[in-house]
């Protein structure tokens, strides 16, 4: 498993955990790796391989979440031709394949039990046996684990076992999410935007205004670093001027046409939000100009708000350019001349 992707950050609580994994890269032991999803879990698991001894043996990756049960067993294991229907030769499992290096388990919150007694014995005893055989093979392997739950809680529910979580919990480094790295979002939204910019040829970087890395730096990024980098490379491919970046869409669903599904799972097309009502004869006294300019100095207002102040987003949303909404803010006064 080869990685471009860098792993990026200057804050204190990001910075201990890379070095706890790094500390406990050189020791031939089980690590666990916990996280939310986006935090970076199957790069520290990189980190932690090319670190240790192991680094020039495979590491091998494999998601739990990926497979269906009924096949785990035999992607971790290994199995025998014609061992079951479709099985028609023999098939080295994970552990075999990393043999002398690094296994890598994602998502192993998710593995059934029967598959946790089986990868318990290859644990304990460093030994697999592929199904439909009775002989077991000796693999020497280093087990690192990643999941985004904590795991004590799914013992507690008897829906993880004990046993294997002791052995697999040798030491375990905990991610912090983006929201707790205080100073890392602009490192990182610096750097993907940058990388993003040269890969679309672009000679120089304009950067983000003052007001849009305000926003990013604001944003919660419940899928963090993940979420982040997307965010920032639609950004920049889709800004067409040499000026900095002031247009950020955080919701790329975000959408007046969106669908949604009514009961009975039937589609339909979500209507347009609400524009507000052109003032009642009763509340706004007037002739019909001016009513029709408090109706457009309304909906200017209003759609501004929607979209956090940015004229770009706001002039998509009417179905304006960037020049005539700005025209129709300052003719209302929304904006000064000189803006």
């Amino acid at each position: 498993m080869e990685r471009t992707t860098q792993v990026i950050g200057q804050s204190g609580p990001f910075l201990d955990a890379l070095e706890r994994a790094s500390r406990a890269a050189a020791l031939d032991r089980p690590v666990l790796v916990i996280g939310e999803r986006g935090t970076g879990k199957e790069l520290v698991a990189e980190r932690l391989h090319r670190l240790s001894p192991r680094w020039d043996q495979p590491l091998v990756v494999m998601n739990c979440a990926a497979l269906p049960e009924t096949l785990i067993e035999a992607e971790l294991f290994g199995h025998e031709a014609g061992a079951f229907t479709g099985a028609t030769k023999a098939r080295a499992g994970r552990f075999e394949e990393a043999h002398g290096g690094t296994l890598f388990l994602d998502e192993l919150g998710t593995l059934s039990m029967a598959a946790q007694d089986r990868l318990l014995r290859a644990v304990e005893y460093g030994e697999v046996t592929r199904i439909g055989s009775s002989r077991p093979l000796r693999v020497d392997v280093r087990i690192v684990a990643a999941t985004n739950e904590h795991l004590p809680d799914k013992v507690a529910r008897h829906q993880f076992r004990a046993d294997l979580l002791d052995r697999l919990s040798f030491e375990v480094v905990t991610l912090p999410p983006l929201r707790a790295r205080t100073g890392d979002v602009p490192v990182l939204a610096e750097h993907y935007g940058r990388r993003m910019a040269s890969e679309m040829g672009r000679l120089d970087w304009p950067g983000f205004t003052r007001e849009a890395m305000a926003a990013l730096v604001a944003y919660d990024w419940p899928g963090n670093v993940r979420e982040l980098r997307n965010v920032v490379e639609r950004a920049v491919y889709r800004w067409e001027r040499d000026t900095p970046i002031d247009a950020i869409e955080f919701d790329p669903f975000q959408s007046q046409y969106r669908p949604r599904t009514l009961a009975g799972g039937a589609m339909t097309v979500e209507a347009a939000p609400a524009q507000p009502s052109a003032p009642a004869e009763d509340d706004a006294p007037g002739d019909f100009k001016s009513r029709i300019a408090r109706f457009e100095r309304d909906l200017l207002k209003k759609a501004m708000a929607e979209h956090r102040f940015n004229q770009r987003a706001t002039a998509d949303a009417l179905g304006l350019s960037y020049d005539q909404l700005r025209h129709a803010l300052k003719r209302h006064g929304l904006i000064s001349a000189g803006a």
